[in-house]
């Protein structure tokens, strides 16, 4: 069973929650201190932490922020708040999707599914191979990790799937509408700029331009193409 901590220090929706989670299956774990959930994080390390963005001690951000380094698990953003800047902060310092509140059962439930179903096989219509190599680029499924000239490259989680997608899509567009569906399993809303976000990010770290950018290149009216022979020639 697929383990959650919830970061929250309302303390009767924690538990609202906890028992909701519990009911579907889940292991449930609950923290209210923003300092204490960083320790927990790391050392627990659960597969997916519903985060509530302001928490006594550290907000959200900043337990993001400290615990991306060494947690590869999902995170998964409650905020009250609906501006833009952030939702797009929170994608920065590491959340993987985030839940406006006050935040439905169900819709909470299906966004948490979703991310912990990234891992799976995404639907191509064929057999995906564990293991991608374009010349010095190295993407290996199985240990959802990327390597560059056998340097290891440091990726969120959710940075890693939108690779993973790009790469064995190479040579194929792919809508932000197609990159939405796979990866969250929800509809885009033509706003949320949380790819576009993640894009910027991936793509210097895989030794791409970000300004004139040759493997992942944006594709006006369509979304994002991987080019296999661009990513052969990186150093």
């Amino acid at each position: 069973m697929s383990r959650i901590l919830i970061v929250e220090d309302d303390v009767r929706l924690a538990q609202l929650t906890c028992e909701y989670l519990q009911a579907q299956g889940f292991v449930v774990l609950l923290e209210s201190d923003g300092h204490l959930a960083v320790q927990r994080i790391l050392s627990e390390q659960p597969d997916l932490v519903v985060l509530d963005l302001m928490l006594p001690g550290l907000d959200g951000f900043s337990i993001c922020r400290r615990v991306r380094p060494e947690y590869k698990g999902a995170i998964l953003m409650l905020t009250a708040r609906t501006d833009d800047a952030d939702q797009l902060q929170g994608f920065e310092n590491g959340a993987d999707d985030y839940v406006c509140k006050p935040a439905r059962p169900a819709v909470l439930l299906a966004r948490i599914k979703a991310l912990l179903r990234r891992t799976d096989n995404l639907e191509t219509g064929s057999v995906v191979p564990d293991l991608l190599k374009f010349g010095q680029l190295t993407i290996d499924h199985a240990r959802r990790s990327a390597f560059l000239a056998d340097k290891y490259i440091d990726l969120t989680g959710a940075e890693f799937d939108l690779l993973w997608l790009l790469a064995i899509n190479a040579g194929t567009p792919l809508s932000r509408e197609a990159i939405f569906s796979a990866l969250r399993g929800i509809e885009y809303d033509g706003v949320d700029r949380s790819i576009d976000v993640r894009i910027s990010r991936i793509r210097p770290r895989i030794g791409d331009d970000g300004e004139q950018p040759q493997v992942i290149k944006t594709i006006r009216n369509k979304g994002y193409l991987f080019v296999r022979e661009a990513a052969q020639e990186l150093l």
